[in-house]
């Protein structure tokens, strides 16, 4: 009965608005019975005489005024315009129609299909993680179709982890494999900040009708407000817990965590919050672990949400802010690298920067063997890898160095896999095995 109450609680009995008293950038002062306004509430901020009115989130107060961001233009607003409160929170309605849909923050289709069913239940965009106490253990290894992540850095259902690379590098290809490829129930696919013409074509080249028929895709492109950023990232964790609730083990992606933490940094400083590193405000660092814990094992192991985060890193430095914060809440990180992906290997995966927490309790044991001697070599030549490049190393001086050249070409072969490929667990252990001319036992 809670959602029901929860949805009582947000219908207005009587009309409650207050009037615009200024407009600085994004920030909209309203002055009224603010008392009546809760942070997180949404006003309909009235624009002109024909235009349509523009929703706007309160965020904050300051000397008696209530502190709004839009979730659109401001385009005719004017000083006294009145903003009407429409609802003390936003909630979302998800249910099971709406998997092979296209939505924006809003929870409002933008595929052109028609509209999306609503769901029995009201879900808070902004609900808390579950309880520590309650929570299962995330599951057995989940299989993601690609050979160097079921190998090298497996993840189990229920698992989070982070995606590492810079601009360029094969970030939003890699999910679109994994959609593709993964053996969850389902996928919800979170394109926060995304550039508008990629949309499109990673929806029908990428993601294709046989991953979008599992999926639910949300979308915020970088041209829409900071609001709607922010809040496509919260939808997309609500309808991935949606369907966890109803026991399906989950796949939620999202591109990307940076964007989201950009967001949150504009929000921040027009409310006047002081900047520290990288101009990123507290409550960035404070939001972060609230959004990204709610993935996981769901309470008493019924349904699991496995999350896969892309991080932006800019200029490909691995301990800027937001990586340093993500990296320290995730499972686990893969990180990719430009000079992998500049020598035409994909995806670029750096597998011996990558680590998954899970491991080696989710592998079996017959392979840690070749995991481990798969590894070393690979260690090995990324050591001595200058020397045999100019030639200063001699053949013969060390066997491993010797094992390490002869075992390159085809290890760095195994790592790589085209976009229409897919290979399971079992097979990526057995193919590395044979390479190595090892035995599983």
């Amino acid at each position: 009965m809670e959602p029901l109450f929860a949805e009582l609680e947000a219908l207005m009995s009587s009309e409650i608005y207050g009037r615009v008293v200024s407009v600085q950038g994004l920030l909209v002062e309203v002055a009224g019975p603010v008392h009546e306004m809760s942070v997180g509430a949404v006003l309909a901020v009235e624009s002109g005489e024909s235009g349509p009115p523009v929703p706007a989130e309160v965020v904050g107060f300051r000397d008696g005024r209530a502190l709004c961001m839009p979730f659109a233009g401001l385009e005719g607003v004017r000083m006294g315009c009145r903003a009407v409160l429409a609802a003390r929170e936003s909630l979302a309605h998800p249910c099971d129609g709406w998997l092979g849909r296209v939505v924006n923050a809003m929870g409002e289709p933008i595929d052109g299909r028609g509209p999306l069913p609503i769901g029995g239940a009201a879900r808070r965009l902004r609900s808390t993680p579950p309880p520590a106490s309650e929570r299962g253990r995330v599951g057995p290894p989940l299989d993601l179709g690609i050979r160097a992540l079921n190998t090298f850095v497996t993840c189990c259902e229920g698992q989070r982890m982070g995606i590492f690379a810079g601009s360029g590098v094969g970030k939003s290809v890699l999910m679109s494999m994994i959609a593709r490829n993964m053996a969850a129930d389902v996928a919800v696919i979170g394109l926060i900040g995304e550039r508008g013409r990629e949309v499109q074509e990673f929806i029908e080249d990428d993601l294709g009708e046989e991953g979008l028929a599992r999926s639910v895709v949300v979308v915020a492109t970088s041209d829409e407000s900071v609001l709607m950023r922010r809040q496509a990232a919260y939808l997309s964790m609500t309808v991935a817990e949606h369907f966890r609730d109803s026991g399906k083990n989950v796949m939620c992606m999202m591109d990307s965590v940076t964007r989201f933490a950009m967001a949150q940094r504009e929000i921040g400083l027009s409310i006047g919050e002081p900047p520290t590193s990288k101009g990123y405000t507290p409550t960035v660092f404070t939001e972060l672990p609230r959004l990204l814990e709610r993935a996981g094992p769901g309470k008493g192991g019924v349904g699991t949400i496995t999350g896969l985060f892309t991080v932006l890193v800019e200029g490909d430095n691995h301990n800027e802010p937001v990586a340093d914060a993500v990296r320290g809440i995730l499972d686990g990180h893969i990180v990719m690298e430009r000079a992998i992906a500049e020598r035409g290997r994909y995806p670029a995966i750096n597998v011996l920067k990558s680590v998954s927490r899970t491991m080696p309790r989710c592998v079996p044991e017959e392979a840690l063997p070749a995991l481990r001697r798969a590894k070393a070599l690979m260690a090995t030549y990324s050591d001595m890898e200058e020397l045999i490049r100019l030639g200063a190393y001699r053949r013969g001086s060390d066997p491993t160095v010797d094992e390490a050249i002869l075992r390159h070409d085809a290890l760095e072969t195994f790592l790589g896999q085209g976009k229409g490929e897919r290979t399971s667990l079992d097979e990526g252990y057995r193919s590395l095995a044979n390479l190595l001319e090892m035995t599983l036992a």
